[in-house]
This record gives structure tokens, sequence and C-alpha cells, in this order.
């Protein structure tokens, strides 16, 4: 698996509404793209800070990941998970890792926000953190 950078920072809010103002307004950072994934029932908002993108995750309903994310964590949002960029493909990297043992959320890379397509690996693999392996857009 070659990591060419990290993507993005997922971090899990209750609002875009009130979350994106404090990123542009405290912060300087503009938003530039909102998407709605369907099938993962949650809404995005895109940050460019450097190569690394800050996702903001809210949930569009309350059996989505990120709405059980915001629930176990006393109704407040937070860091949800962290992506590094995989240059020679996200289904080798699924690959790699469940061949040394690792866990995966996804046994096949799917369609994620700006549709890249993307894959998690399970926590327990991973000493707690939720990873998620994503298509290089630079690769794209």
């Amino acid at each position: 698996m070659n990591i060419s950078h990290i993507e993005h920072v997922g971090i899990a809010v209750t609002s875009l509404e009130e979350a994106i103002p404090f990123y542009e307004n405290m912060l300087g950072i503009k938003c530039f793209a909102i998407e709605e994934v369907a099938d993962q029932k949650v809404k995005t908002a895109f940050f460019k800070v450097g190569q690394t993108k800050i996702e903001l995750l809210e949930a569009t309903a309350p059996e989505s990941a990120i709405a059980k994310f915001i629930e176990k964590n006393g109704g407040r949002g937070g860091i949800q998970h962290i992506a590094f960029a995989i240059e020679d493909g996200v289904a080798n990297a699924l690959a790699e890792v469940q061949e040394k043992g690792g866990r995966v959320v996804d046994a096949q890379p799917r369609k994620g926000a700006e549709g890249l397509n993307i894959a998690f690996l399970h926590p327990k693999t991973t000493c707690g953190a939720l990873v998620e392996l994503c298509e290089d857009p630079n690769k794209k």
C-alpha cells in the first residue's frame, strides 16, 4: 500500500449550519463543497488546509454511523475518522490489510463523498481509530 498523504480528517458535527461559520469566520477557511452521501446517511462540508481537507459530517438519519458516534460521544461531535490517500488503489490496500490479518468494515471499496472510492478499516485493527482508505484524488 502506498499512502501519499492524509486526504482528510472527518469531524462529526450535530449541525453543518452551526459548524460551517466557525471554520469560515473564526479560522478563515472557506467551505468549498457541501454534499449529501445518501447511502451513508450523511451530509458533508469540505474545507481545504494545504493538501489536507477537513470533512464535517452531519447525520441525515438516526441510524447513521455519524448519529451513533455523536450519541456515544454524549451528544457532542468530534474527530470521527482520519482518511489516507492511497496511490495504488483502495481495493489493493484492502486486500493487503486483510492478507496481514487486519479487519475491515468494508470488504470492497464503495463510493464516498466527492465521488472517491473509499473503505474503512475496523478500529480493532487500528488501535481504536477509525481509518478510511481513500482513492487519491490526484490519481483519479
